[in-house]
């Protein structure tokens, strides 16, 4: 029977703790018995954030927060700056544009992250910015931004700092509250390890100021109606009923593992990933110095089909990675090590990817990633 690994960036694999809470019976949204799924939600997705700030669940993707962000903070004509370091940079331009934002777009080369003097120089050139869009961990590169640093940067300036933790979120680091990131969002279908419906937004009191200032028109994502629901220990909408009572069960399990044992473990797994590429002569696209521990992106050697190898691995043999995006599409594949994932998905994940590659005629010595995959996870 084959398998079926999922070694993207999300969705990710479901535990089957987790797929049993999800085919659990619904209840109403509107009792008691619901109201308690909301609190422990909410104070769990506290501690994963790491912060005392407001913490808002929608029913959406992770890109629907991103949106409701933009929305709730962004008059048409206001200022933004936006980084764009890969495709998810990219999206908060798009969005940012969308809604009319005199948008100052930030492009950083692909495989390398944004500094924070270069937000520093940026809101010395518009000190009339009210926000800063950055992204936790691009996941299209596979990089991860000084967040910290960039944070104390923004801190003392009149804009808001808002963090895409997408895909970071449980898996890369991220203080909220003592890196000074007003908004942060998130979503269920990655480092939570559930199905996609859910969207997670914090917000610090100086973003919910520029909230209730915000005059742009918004209906199903008007965080002003979240927080009044919130208030309430309630959702202004119907949400996403079975999921919400799923990710108590995670957050209960991420709880158990140790936060930091978990970022430790990624760590792990993302240097072992690394030495069994390298010792197969497939080289890492970003820029060490700012790789992701949530997943590894290597460049596909120069005979071999990118498009075809990922193909052949998720059809064949039911092991999936990503491959690349836009002008990297059939040139990168991406490899995640997030979630549920442990050392034996990973050393599966190498497994196939040797086989698929020496099949299609790149010359190594087999066993070589395993071998060299081993030797760090035993380090």
């Amino acid at each position: 029977m084959k398998r079926n690994l999922l070694l993207t960036p999300g969705p990710t694999q479901v535990p089957p703790e987790l797929c049993e809470a999800l085919g659990r019976p619904i209840i109403h949204h509107r009792t008691p018995q619901f109201q308690d799924n909301i609190k422990k939600a909410v104070e769990g997705l506290k501690e994963i954030f790491q912060t005392k700030n407001d913490i808002y669940i929608l029913t959406s993707s992770g890109t629907g927060a991103m949106e409701a962000s933009v929305v709730n903070l962004l008059n048409s004509g206001d200022k933004a700056i936006a980084v764009d370091c890969g495709k998810f940079g990219e999206r908060w331009v798009e969005l940012c544009q969308t809604y009319k934002a005199n948008t100052v777009t930030h492009k950083v080369p692909w495989g390398k992250a944004p500094t924070a003097a270069e937000i520093k120089s940026l809101l010395n050139t518009h000190p009339d910015a009210k926000a800063v869009f950055i992204c936790l961990a691009e996941t299209s590169t596979g990089v991860t931004p000084d967040v910290k640093a960039i944070g104390d940067v923004v801190k003392n300036t009149k804009a808001v700092l808002v963090v895409d933790a997408v895909s970071g979120l449980a898996v890369q680091e991220i203080k909220t509250d003592e890196w000074h990131c007003d908004v942060v969002v998130s979503g269920s279908h990655k480092g939570l390890m559930l199905s996609p419906g859910l969207g997670f937004i914090s917000a610090s009191p100086k973003a919910i100021d520029m909230i209730n200032k915000c005059t742009t028109p918004r209906y199903y994502f008007d965080l002003r109606e979240y927080k009044k629901a919130m208030e309430k220990i309630d959702t202004p909408f119907t949400p996403a009923i079975g999921i919400l009572m799923a990710l108590v069960e995670s957050l209960n399990m991420i709880k158990k593992d140790g936060l930091n044992n978990m970022f430790a473990r990624y760590a792990q797994l993302a240097r072992a990933v690394r030495a069994g590429c390298g010792a197969i002569g497939l080289e890492l696209f970003p820029d060490p110095a700012c790789a992701t521990n949530v997943l590894t992106a290597v460049k596909v050697p120069a005979n071999i089909d990118g498009e075809k190898l990922v193909k052949t691995m998720r059809d064949t043999y039911g092991i999936t990675f990503a491959g690349g995006q836009d002008h990297l599409k059939g040139k990168l594949i991406r490899m995640a090590h997030m979630g549920a994932l442990d050392e034996y998905d990973i050393l599966t994940g190498l497994a196939c990817l040797e086989k698929v590659l020496h099949q299609m005629g790149h010359q190594f010595e087999l066993g070589a990633a395993l071998t060299a995959a081993q030797k760090s996870l035993n380090n």
